[in-house]
């Protein structure tokens, strides 16, 4: 699908618009100052895709942890700040790939200056985040309310800052934890600046609800073209963070990663436990990252036509099941022999 210009910027190896790859980030929720603890999330979240990862840095005690974090992580750190201009220069000093933080709100335009003159020399680049929840009261007096306008009236004021300095490598969000709010958002910013955009719904809630409505946001956005990289953002431990935000990615085939899963919703024609072989399917193939198509069907009616669109499937019949391969009936297995049936020949198919 068409997707909007904007400038190229990268956070360490990774690059950010200009038709780069959207990508996933998430955050750690451990504390940044135990170091050990951080690292071993950054680990489980790479493990699961994720290709940036941000930590906050609330004091001069996590700034020190970053130097070893940024050094043993797997992917590009970003260092998220709020107030403390010296956090967001002992963050840089430290290496960090990335800096999350409003210039407006660092205490004036010499912080401004001497944060911008270190990070140009390391050329690392500044995500401006406006958030519905912290925003200027000047503007919320102004507007009424926090409204799209007020969000993309904060950022252009941010985004000003950078600008005087001659700075370029920004990237921006606007986030809201009200889908319509977020989508107007940046529908109106997109329209006036070429930057690259961090997409995300905030608060969006627990892995039941903050899903749903990430996805719906989110995939609003990327649908018309919108988004370079994103953020799901989840209650909890941050890990389905990232495989909910690949799952956005690959619905709207703008990347491939890990399976595709088909199955039905069942009905009365099926005849055997589907979901507890779909379910099965689904926890074996949580490590795969090959880029398959796996169908698990429950009757005939749909499913030799859906198991034919994939690499491998099965669809189930009175008791048991037909196992396909692109297409091609293999043979016939009972339903207890389903699922190891159906998995020996993912391991089968070639890398």
């Amino acid at each position: 699908m068409p997707r909007r210009s904007t400038r190229r910027i990268y956070i360490g190896n990774v690059p950010i618009g200009d038709g780069a790859p959207v990508s996933v980030q998430s955050m750690c929720n451990t504390d940044t100052r135990d170091s050990r603890a951080t690292l071993e999330q950054i680990g489980r979240l790479a493990a699961a895709g994720c290709e940036i990862i941000r930590v906050a840095v609330p004091d001069a005690k996590a700034v020190e942890a970053l130097t070893e974090i940024v050094n043993h992580s797997p992917i590009p750190v970003i260092a998220d700040i709020h107030f403390d201009y010296k956090l967001a220069i002992g963050a840089l000093r430290s290496g960090v790939h990335g800096l999350r933080l409003n210039p407006g709100n660092i205490g004036g335009s010499q912080n401004v200056r001497e944060v911008v003159a270190i990070a140009r020399e390391r050329q690392v680049p500044i995500r401006i985040g406006v958030n519905a929840g912290s925003l200027e009261k000047s503007l919320l007096e102004k507007y009424q309310g926090v409204t799209a306008e007020a969000l993309v009236e904060s950022a252009l004021g941010h985004i000003r800052l950078l600008e005087n300095e001659n700075y370029p490598w920004m990237k921006i969000s606007l986030k809201a934890s009200s889908v319509p709010l977020m989508v107007k958002a940046y529908q109106s910013l997109s329209a006036q600046v070429d930057y690259p955009l961090h997409i995300g719904v905030t608060e969006a809630g627990t892995v039941r609800s903050g899903v749903i409505k990430s996805s719906v946001g989110i995939g609003a956005l990327l649908a018309m073209g919108i988004g370079d990289t994103l953020r799901v953002s989840l209650t909890g431990d941050p890990v389905p963070e990232v495989a909910t935000g690949w799952e956005i990615l690959k619905s709207l085939g703008l990347r491939k990663r890990g399976p595709e899963m088909i199955s039905c919703p069942t009905c009365g024609r099926c005849q055997i436990n589907l979901t507890a072989v779909a379910e099965a399917v689904e926890k074996a193939l949580e490590t795969e990252t090959r880029p398959i198509k796996v169908a698990v069907m429950g009757c005939v009616v749909n499913g030799p036509g859906e198991a034919r669109e994939a690499d491998v499937g099965v669809a189930g019949g009175r008791d048991s099941g037909l196992l396909f391969r692109k297409g091609e009936v293999i043979k016939k297995v009972s339903q207890e022999e389903m699922v190891e049936a159906l998995l020996e020949e993912i391991r089968n198919l070639p890398a």
